[in-house]
């Protein structure tokens, strides 16, 4: 069932679009039943195999800042292991699962899931200068190597950049999105962000962003509300490249109320 609906048009199309990445532009399942289980079970093997490296220091590290209390490996393990069960989007988790799946990359045992309007969409906003960005709460590692391994090859060189947990803050927060804005230079009214989820796309509404749900027919969750819904990024195409004039068509940015 589409949940797409006639919104009026702004007269200028995005300058950037942002992306999330799980039920936006990649499978949520491929990431649930397949990356997250992956990492899940090499958590320990990949603190011992790289104790004594830097690497393994930075983890200890960041779950001693996460948490304001040092741990050794053995602690910061039990609490990497309780929050990779409960998907809890602490950095330290998510620093080192990227770090797994970047070697389950490399080994060719993990590739990045894309549906198949993902391209297309991104080299149509590349063509009309529209900027293209990543804001996940996977680390930007984890964000690059998902894009570098794709069924439909590197689509990194569509990409302008990244944003995450450490970069910009949690993606429900507000906050992020004006961070955000600023580090891009942008005016928020002339950023897109496009993500399946409510409370993201209502922090970046309140942050003054305009803001797509995509809502994919293999999702069987509840519909997002408030957000004008699409089933793929095929009709987002369809906006006008920075600075021109716009064309009528089914689905567009959040409706304005002042504009009914």
């Amino acid at each position: 069932m589409s949940h797409s609906r006639r919104v009026r048009l702004p007269e200028n199309g995005p300058r950037a679009v942002v992306l999330d990445i799980e039920g936006t532009t990649g499978s949520l399942s491929h990431v649930r039943d397949v990356l997250f289980p992956y990492a899940r079970e090499r958590l320990a093997p990949w603190l011992t195999a790289h104790r004594g490296t830097a690497p393994w220091q930075q983890i200890l590290d960041a779950v001693t800042t996460h948490t304001g209390a040092a741990h050794d490996e053995a602690s910061a393990l039990a609490l990497l292991e309780q929050w990779a069960d409960a998907d809890v989007k602490a950095a330290p988790l998510k620093t080192l699962q990227g770090l797994i799946w970047a070697g389950g990359y490399a080994a060719g045992e993990l590739y990045g899931h894309v549906y198949p309007d993902v391209p297309p969409a991104l080299e149509h906003w590349k063509a009309q200068g529209t900027s293209r960005f990543i804001y996940s709460s996977g680390s930007i590692a984890a964000q690059r190597d998902w894009f570098g391994h794709t069924a439909h090859g590197d689509l990194r060189p569509l990409l302008d950049g990244y944003f995450d947990l450490t970069t910009a803050g949690p993606k429900a927060d507000a906050d992020s999105y004006r961070a955000i804005a600023a580090d891009l230079g942008r005016a928020p009214a002339g950023l897109l962000f496009v993500s399946d989820v409510g409370a993201e796309l209502d922090a970046a509404a309140e942050a003054g962003w305009r803001t797509v749900a995509v809502r994919r027919p293999d999702d069987e969750r509840p519909a997002v509300t408030g957000h004008e819904a699409v089933a793929s990024l095929t009709p987002l195409v369809s906006r006008p490249g920075p600075g021109r004039s716009t064309a009528p068509v089914g689905t567009h940015t959040q409706e304005n109320p002042s504009d009914e």
